[in-house]
């Protein structure tokens, strides 16, 4: 499969665009893909980056988002043979998707705020924390919607640090800084400054500087501080900075995802008006500090909220669980997935009854329910008409590229947070990866405009099912006993993380 990424940036816009199609590219690179970007604006170490990882890398000569762009970027899909079109980048609207719908591409929509006017792309994606589908309603019958950090795309060398978690010290003395890939407003020298006046006893910090932002002269503690800071450009192993830090201070971009995986407590500053709703609503949920705008972003006040976290293990421990609860660091996958299966999820119709009978009594499906006995199609349709008609109920259907239906996902909602799923898998789709993309498209349907968890009890021998829900994203709460027979309980959604450990 081929696939021509087209996205942009600049010392003033920063890289973060192009950075998180670079995740996405690599995931798509791993599964033998090969990966086009097309710039009309880059930094000579962006460049240099994506040529390194040995992708191919094409200038657009029209101006960014005009109807020239769109058709440059047309043909050039056509002369790589892409399969797909990933876009990203507020300079491209309504009309830009429409061309390249029309045109014959598939499209993949990367997104913040809902600028555009109207979205046709068959996948709009956006991992930001708090977004609701609602910013969406103006869109196509056909295009699928990928909303909130499940689905957040972090790098290649991020995927070791899946399953690390993070050993909260009583005292921290270890920052890491770092203001992204381009720092136009030398927010670093403030946090420098901020650095050097908190009163934290044997500070030991290290400040990362982007790989495109301008040359800096940073003053050094002195010998009598005990503090020691150094200064590092384009690092390549910001996986394991975050990782030895107790806390950080960064720009509400990309990082915060990073961060979040990490368990990383972290005081953020939106340097961008595009950031401030992520970071405010990470401060929300207890993730992390939030400073508004490089107004406020001054050392004394960074200080303040360094010398805070640092010397209190309470609140970064409270932090680092939010934040493992919101990124499992799968979400690249899940996008892959979801491309390559070419699903498409609609509500369940009258028609769907019969369907979903025969699916229920598959051998396979009988046998891996709690109850073996065949279902009676008089009690089938007495059951399908009911759920049909409760509000705590939503059955979503899942077809193919050709309109052939392929597999079942249902939510009954139990009370105000808490629902139970059922999935089940077309007997010829079975062991193609269909069952995750499935659970997982149907979890971010049954969460839109309901937050909560998911609950899904597996029979403990039931391997295929418990990979499924585990490639989904959801949690293991360990083993209980349903209908007098072992289960697994899987959940996901929120505090999910704190359910395990009660």
């Amino acid at each position: 499969m081929n696939l021509l990424f087209r996205a942009d940036a600049s010392l003033t816009m920063g890289t973060g665009h192009v950075m998180r199609c670079l995740a996405l590219a690599q995931a798509w690179q791993d599964c033998g893909a090969r990966v086009t970007f097309a710039l009309a604006e880059s930094t000579p170490a962006l460049r240099e980056r994506l040529l390194s990882e040995s992708f191919a890398v094409v200038p657009i000569k029209s101006a960014a988002g005009a109807a020239d762009d769109s058709q440059e970027t047309v043909a050039l899909a056509r002369e790589r043979r892409a399969d797909w079109i990933v876009v990203d980048g507020y300079q491209f609207g309504a009309d830009y998707q429409r061309t390249l719908k029309a045109a014959g591409f598939k499209v993949l929509w990367v997104d913040d705020y809902g600028h555009a006017d109207h979205y046709s792309a068959d996948f709009v994606l956006n991992q930001n924390v708090g977004v609701t589908p609602a910013i969406y309603a103006d869109r196509e019958p056909h295009t699928q919607l990928f909303v909130g950090p499940r689905y957040c795309l972090l790098r290649r060398e991020f995927s070791a640090w899946r399953d690390w978690r993070r050993d909260v010290t009583p005292k921290g003395h270890r920052v890491l800084v770092t203001m992204g890939g381009s720092d136009p407003a030398n927010l670093t020298a403030r946090a420098l400054d901020a650095l050097l006046i908190a009163k934290v006893e044997q500070l030991d910090a290290v400040v990362v500087l982007g790989g495109s932002s301008p040359p800096s002269e940073f003053p050094e503690p002195s010998a009598e501080s005990g503090k020691r800071i150094s200064v590092r450009r384009d690092v390549k192993n910001m996986a394991e900075l975050m990782a030895w830090a107790d806390v950080a201070i960064a720009s509400a971009g990309s990082t915060c995802w990073e961060l979040c995986l990490l368990g990383l407590s972290s005081v953020l500053v939106d340097v961008a008006e595009n950031q401030t709703a992520v970071a405010r609503e990470l401060a929300r949920r207890g993730c992390a500090v939030h400073i508004r705008g490089a107004k406020d972003f001054t050392a004394q006040r960074v200080a303040d909220h360094l010398e805070s976290l640092l010397h209190s293990r309470e609140t970064r421990l409270s932090m680092s669980t939010r934040c493992c609860e919101l990124v499992d660091g799968k979400g690249s996958l899940r996008v892959v997935s979801a491309m390559r299966a070419g699903l498409r999820l609609r509500p369940a119709r009258e028609t769907d009854c019969r369907q979903l009978w025969e699916w229920a009594n598959d051998p396979q499906v009988r046998s891996a329910a709690f109850s073996r006995a065949t279902i009676p199609w008089e009690q089938h349709q007495a059951w399908f008409a009911s759920k049909m008609k409760d509000p705590n109920c939503r059955i979503f259907v899942a077809e193919n590229e050709q309109g052939k239906a392929v597999g079942q996902f249902r939510v009954d909602w139990r009370s105000a947070g808490d629902g139970e799923i059922d999935v089940s898998v077309a007997a010829e789709c079975r062991g193609a990866g269909v069952g995750a993309v499935l659970i997982d498209m149907g979890t971010n349907r049954a969460f839109e405009g309901r937050p909560g968890r998911l609950h899904a009890l597996v029979k403990a021998e039931n391997q295929a099912s418990r990979r499924a829900f585990e490639a989904a994203g959801f949690t293991s709460l360990g083993e209980e006993d349903a209908h007098g027979q072992r289960a697994i309980h899987y959940a996901c959604g929120e505090n999910t993380l704190n359910m395990r450990s009660e």
